[in-house]
């Protein structure tokens, strides 16, 4: 039986998402819209250029989430993009009421699918749509760390030269500003960057990465960014669907884990059919800890905020 994943939100970021997605080959995909016409029609062009890379995937656009029934996945991507000199949270009221509709349209029509959340401000909403839609703590996770660490091992490259493929960073945290690089335990094959790069070219690779986000907002003007964020919803799919037992950085919701309750953060989890399998903890000295304690806060004060405006 094919697999199927739903992406609601056919704009830059969903439609980029089932690019890679039908490259994988892994999923018959549904993107979703409320934009007549558009989700239709970028779902058609889609589907006329995998006949040039030989993927055999049905690509159906939609403004109607009957057509999403029976989905494996469903990525939540629709929302409000940053615009220059706006912060993840200044989109929270609106994005609340949108990840709330598609939360509930989505798991009318699949219950039991697994649930990826992009929508920023990230951690809020995956722990919204968790509460919204009654799901267990599995079946939902965020997709955040996957594009932050990837954008540190980026600038890592670009600093020293290495290809990518030699480059393992880990950044933990909530989806902001104040997310945390892991730089003791970041490796440029297997030297860890602390010995690898100077303290300052180092100490400028971890603010670049905590403002990489608002970085490429700038430079757009106009958006966000969405090739990077696509690609890693990509990975997570095919993780789960594969029962691949990945391990990445990702928003969980927590239970205990790293002292935190009753929130969504970036932490290390492995991925299988299942959805969210397990939380792993790294052993952190004072310096991280405190790190992590100050996004922790961070993340908190936002869901706070979303919980006076949205009664779940």
């Amino acid at each position: 039986m094919t697999s199927k994943i739903a992406i609601v939100g056919a704009g830059m970021t969903g439609s980029t998402s089932a690019h890679w997605l039908a490259e994988r080959e892994i999923a018959d995909l549904v993107l979703v819209d409320i934009v007549e016409g558009m989700p239709q029609g970028k779902a058609l062009d889609l589907q006329e250029a995998l006949p040039v890379v030989g993927k055999d995937v049905s690509v159906v656009g939609t403004n109607d989430f009957a057509a999403t029934k029976g989905s494996d996945i469903v990525v939540i991507t629709a929302g409000v993009p940053r615009k220059p000199g706006m912060s993840r949270e200044d989109l929270l009221t609106i994005n609340a009421k949108i990840v709330s509709d598609a939360t509930l349209s989505a798991l009318k029509y699949s219950p039991d699918a697994i649930f990826i959340v992009l929508t920023n401000p990230l951690d809020t909403m995956a722990y919204l749509a968790m509460k919204i839609g009654k799901l267990p703590r599995e079946r939902i996770v965020g997709q955040a760390g996957i594009l932050d660490s990837a954008r540190m091992r980026a600038f890592v490259a670009l600093e020293t030269g290495v290809s990518v493929e030699n480059i393992d960073c880990y950044v933990m945290g909530g989806h902001g500003d104040e997310m945390v690089p892991l730089t003791r335990h970041s490796n440029v094959a297997g030297v860890p960057l602390r010995e690898y790069l100077p303290a300052d070219k180092l100490e400028a690779i971890v603010n670049r990465t905590r403002k990489g986000g608002g970085e490429i907002v700038n430079l757009l003007k106009t958006g966000s960014a969405y090739y990077a964020p696509a690609v890693a919803v990509a990975q997570m799919a095919e993780a789960i669907l594969k029962d691949k037992h990945l391990i990445i950085p990702a928003s969980a919701s927590m239970q205990g884990e790293y002292g935190l309750k009753d929130m969504f953060f970036g932490v290390p989890v492995q991925l299988g059919r299942n959805g969210v399998e397990k939380i792993i903890e790294y052993t952190l000295d004072a310096q991280e800890k405190a790190a992590l304690e100050k996004s922790a806060a961070a993340v908190k004060e936002s869901i706070s905020v979303m919980q006076g405006l949205v009664k779940i």
